[in-house]
């Protein structure tokens, strides 16, 4: 049984940064690419970023481009989501996602795993 569990998130201010955490259990999933959704009250679940086995391949929404990195360290089987510039449209519930095995990485049900999601919230 695989679980993933996030950590990191809280209230900021607008231009605030936070660096999220998933960390996994049960089995590795250093071999398999990972991601972050996010889902604002009243709204789907979006996706954020992806990153591929290896760390070198990552994928990004357009809204957060430039602003929030996606990294991971495989000897932790941990996944982060490093947040900078934050903005009040950045609040959500943020999602970790584990083992995309779908066709499109940008897809909820492409993913295998999922965390039970960290509140952030951004004040302007």
């Amino acid at each position: 049984q695989v679980q993933l569990v996030e950590s990191g998130g809280g209230l900021v201010q607008a231009g605030d940064s936070l660096r999220l955490s998933c960390a996994a259990s049960g089995r590795s999933l250093s071999s398999n690419a990972m991601g972050w959704f996010r889902q604002a009250p009243g709204k789907e679940r979006e996706f954020v970023a992806m990153i591929g086995w290896g760390g070198s391949n990552t994928n990004y929404a357009d809204s957060v481009k430039g602003r929030f990195t996606i990294s991971r360290d495989n000897r932790k089987n941990t996944v982060y989501l490093q947040m900078s510039s934050l903005k009040p449209e950045d609040t959500a519930v943020y999602y970790c996602a584990g083992r995309l095995t779908g066709r499109d990485y940008y897809a909820t049900d492409s993913y295998d795993y999922w965390g039970h999601g960290t509140q952030v919230t951004v004040s302007s």
